[in-house]
């Protein structure tokens, strides 16, 4: 008998997460409780911009001409009970309001939804990134809410998705780790990943502690990498030094490797910034806190970078923002997405807004939900458009589109050529030759 899936929670993760499964072969049904955004998914839409998302779900959402129909969404969780024979759950873990400390409130209402209905022998998998620990105890909470009681069991499953490769991330991601207490848990979860698995992709079972602590310690790592050539950045603006060349010359050094090694304004997004804290939080609730003391400095240096940021752009406006136009292309986290979470660059536009100046902001997809969550900026529909009457342009967010801009075709709108580039991709030597002023992070002026 084929496996029937259901994916609780149909954000990014589990959207993502869905129509993969579907892609995979499986009937699928996502549940949420959110009827607008069930709404959107049946009608074949995304709610979030993520490259390929769309075209995949087009193609197996039920009711859409050449879907395959195998994919579908409910707001009800009795009928995801009914219907999955595995059971992924995808919703949110936020850092809670005023803490460190992941927020685990989502995860819980979903096996609390889910458990009651539970009347015969399932497989519940965890794909949220969740405090070590988390499984062991929501593994007995299913039991114990359960009909079927241990016959629903637990397995922990994290996911290891980019931002904008989140499509190819899910149907060939660069390991499976699977966190289990032996049943039928690795059979079933061989039988849902068999295709990336036939493919070569490693599968990795482990206890459900090691399971949760390689997605918070990977994202500790990364997050790591980032703040170290930053902090280096810092030592290259002390000595004069260059730090794209500095981390190019380490990034041959096949031990440290090039990715994530790319001085400029930092990390943010819904991942690095709360995984990072709320793994602190968790270590001092075990008695280990000595063990990360490193990571807060991770996350003071990466939150320098945006005070650096707004320093060099007042420098660039004579020591004073008031009566100065400023510019900034980017408002996403990163590129290919338009997710606004901790966004370096809408963090230091608030900065220099709230010191006098007038920003204009201009990203290629997340300007809507930047609206939302920032309405006192100013917007544009362009770059030309932002830039126009700019007595300083920062460039913050690294979209391609902002990397094959004509430093002449934007000189000629704005007030005063200077440019601050945040993200050390631009070319230094033709933006210097359209006669801009061309200022980085931890770059010699």
């Amino acid at each position: 008998m084929t496996l029937r899936i259901s994916v609780i929670g149909t954000g990014y993760l589990g959207a993502t997460h869905a129509a993969a499964m579907a892609e995979f072969g499986f009937e699928v049904l996502g549940l949420d409780i959110d009827p607008e955004k069930i709404a959107t998914l049946t009608a074949g839409q995304v709610p979030m911009y993520e490259p390929g998302l769309s075209e995949l779900l087009l193609k197996h959402v039920a009711g859409h001409e050449g879907s395959t129909g195998r994919l579908r969404f409910t707001t009800s969780a009795q009928e995801a009970a009914e219907f999955g024979d595995v059971h992924f759950v995808c919703v949110n873990t936020p850092q809670r309001k005023g803490e460190f400390a992941a927020d685990m409130s989502y995860v819980d209402a979903a096996i609390d939804s889910l458990a009651p209905h539970l009347t015969r022998p399932v497989l519940v998998v965890g794909k949220s990134t969740v405090p070590v620990g988390s499984a062991g105890r929501l593994a007995e909470r299913l039991a114990a809410l359960a009909p079927v009681g241990e016959g629903a069991e637990l397995a922990w499953n994290p996911e290891f998705l980019r931002e904008g490769f989140a499509v190819q991330d899910t149907l060939r991601p660069d390991r499976i780790v699977i966190g289990a207490r032996g049943g039928r848990a690795e059979e079933l979860l061989r039988e849902v990943y068999a295709e990336p698995i036939a493919a070569g992709v490693p599968f990795l079972v482990t206890d459900y502690a090691t399971a949760e602590l390689v997605k918070t310690a990977a994202n500790s790592f990364l997050a790591t990498k980032i703040s170290f050539i930053n902090a280096m950045a810092e030592v290259c603006e002390a000595a004069g030094a260059d730090v794209t060349q500095l981390s190019a010359a380490l990034a041959l050094d096949d031990r440290i490797g090039g990715k994530f090694l790319n001085s400029g304004l930092g990390f943010g997004g819904g991942c690095l910034p709360k995984d990072i804290r709320a793994f602190m939080a968790r270590a001092g609730e075990l008695g280990a806190d000595q063990a990360l003391t490193f990571l807060r400095e991770v996350d003071s240096i990466n939150m320098r970078r945006r005070s650096r940021m707004v320093e060099l752009a007042r420098e660039q406006c004579a020591g004073g923002f008031l009566g100065r136009r400023i510019a900034v292309l980017g408002a996403a986290f990163k590129p290919n997405s338009d997710d606004i979470r901790d966004s370096p660059a809408l963090n230091v536009a608030a900065q220099i807004q709230l010191q006098g100046a007038q920003v204009t902001v201009y990203d290629p997809k997340a300007m809507d939900n930047a609206r939302k969550m920032f309405p006192g900026l100013a917007y544009a529909d362009s770059a030309l458009e932002a830039a126009e009457g700019a007595h300083v342009v920062l460039h913050l967010t690294e979209w391609q589109e902002f990397r094959a801009l004509d430093p002449a075709e934007l000189g000629a709108v704005v007030a005063e050529r200077r440019l601050l580039d945040g993200r050390n991709v631009l070319d230094a030597d033709a933006w210097r030759a359209a006669g801009w002023t061309y200022r980085a992070l931890g770059r010699p002026s």
